[in-house]
């Protein structure tokens, strides 16, 4: 004889089901949000450069105090470009982490409906 007779296998076996949908429905949703955001990413990456050559251009017609200005502008948006970068870094590792989390759970839910 079992640990768990019918009706406690059959509400573990809903828990198990209800666990996975939202377990799936967090991680699509996960999922949409890395590619919007790693399609606007993908989209403005290439801002900083052209900006930088940009400066270059102007160096030339400006004050060195202007130029000052511009590459500290340059040095700040550099940093913006990291921080989106390891946003879309973080959102990747979630997701992975969510997948991990749900296999995880599924398997602890599977080990008690066959005890």
């Amino acid at each position: 004889m079992g640990i768990f007779n019918n009706h406690d296998k059959k509400v573990i076996a809903q828990l198990c089901k209800k666990s996975e949908d939202i377990s799936n429905e967090i991680t699509k949703e996960i999922n949409e949000f890395i590619d919007d955001l790693n399609s606007e990413y993908e989209e403005t990456k290439v801002a900083v450069t052209e900006f930088s050559s940009f400066i270059s251009e102007l160096e030339t017609k400006l004050s060195p105090e202007e130029i000052n200005k511009l590459h500290s502008f340059s040095t700040r948006l550099n940093k913006v470009k990291r921080c989106a970068k390891k946003g879309v870094e973080a959102m990747r590792e979630l997701a992975r982490d969510q997948r991990k989390a749900t296999r995880e759970t599924i398997r602890e839910y599977e080990q008690y409906l066959y005890v």
